[in-house]
């Protein structure tokens, strides 16, 4: 039996990277994956191609920093299946700046997509969520919301929140039955991190301080998000899950 089988899934930013990974994953272990993104032909080919594959895939273009786009999303899911199963709130940008040259501007988009777009999935899926009666709530923090770099303090401060907001939800959500973990990345290879892993001097750097000598893929995150979706960690809340080979435990 699939570990998702039969399970209704909403993957937030599921066109690329990491978050396709994850809808891949959970589509071929049986769940109807939603896959979500701002670049909307990207997610509408990422489900025909899972389609094609006699998986279970819906494609919308959404973007989770406007309220409208998550309320007509959950509209959809509601009138299709009246029930959620697994989110994961994968959806994130990244603005690199030293914090002292960072614009009001700047940092209002990062939080409206880090922050305010994962509260927002995280409030207005929950009636769906309930409905499941065993739900699972998975928020994407990162190894930034616990070590320091140069540039990256404002993201940093984004996924620190999201892991604060992952404990309280935690406890808020126990009594429906949701539970609510979060991922929390190292250095993966995407379209997010490709500029900065390909200049050598750092990320030589950064390969110095992974125990495990190499950068992650999204594979290896989504393995880690369909462990939290499963029934595997059903008795697992309020958790957070390094994916870093093993970076946040060396000096």
């Amino acid at each position: 039996m699939p570990r998702l089988h039969d399970k209704i899934a909403l993957i937030t930013g599921s066109a690329a990277g990491i978050g396709l990974a994850t809808a891949q994953l959970f589509a071929a272990e049986g769940a109807h994956v939603y896959i979500t993104d701002v670049d909307g032909a990207g997610a509408e080919k990422a489900a025909a191609e899972l389609a094609a594959k006699g998986l279970k895939a819906t494609a919308m273009t959404v973007d989770v920093s406007r309220g409208q786009d998550v309320n007509a999303l959950m509209r959809a899911i509601e009138q299709q299946h009246r029930r959620l199963d697994v989110v994961v709130n994968n959806a994130g940008i990244n603005i690199r700046t030293d914090f002292r040259n960072m614009s009001d501007a700047d940092w209002t988009k990062l939080r409206e997509v880090n922050l305010d777009g994962i509260i927002r999935v995280a409030r207005d899926a929950f009636p769906l969520m309930k409905a499941s009666g065993r739900a699972s709530l998975i928020n994407l923090a990162s190894i930034m919301g616990h070590r320091g770099m140069r540039t990256l303090a404002a993201y940093g401060a984004t996924k620190g929140a999201i892991s604060a907001l992952t404990r309280g939800l935690a406890v808020e959500y126990a009594p429906y039955n949701i539970r609510v973990n979060a991922l929390a990345p190292g250095f993966i290879e995407t379209a997010l991190t490709e500029r900065v892993l390909r200049v050598k001097a750092f990320s030589d750097a950064l390969l110095s301080q992974t125990p495990l000598g190499r950068f992650g893929t999204s594979e290896d995150v989504a393995q880690a998000a369909l462990f939290f979706a499963s029934d595997e960690s059903a008795f697992i809340t309020g958790a957070e899950l390094a994916v870093d080979g093993g970076m946040q435990a060396t000096l």
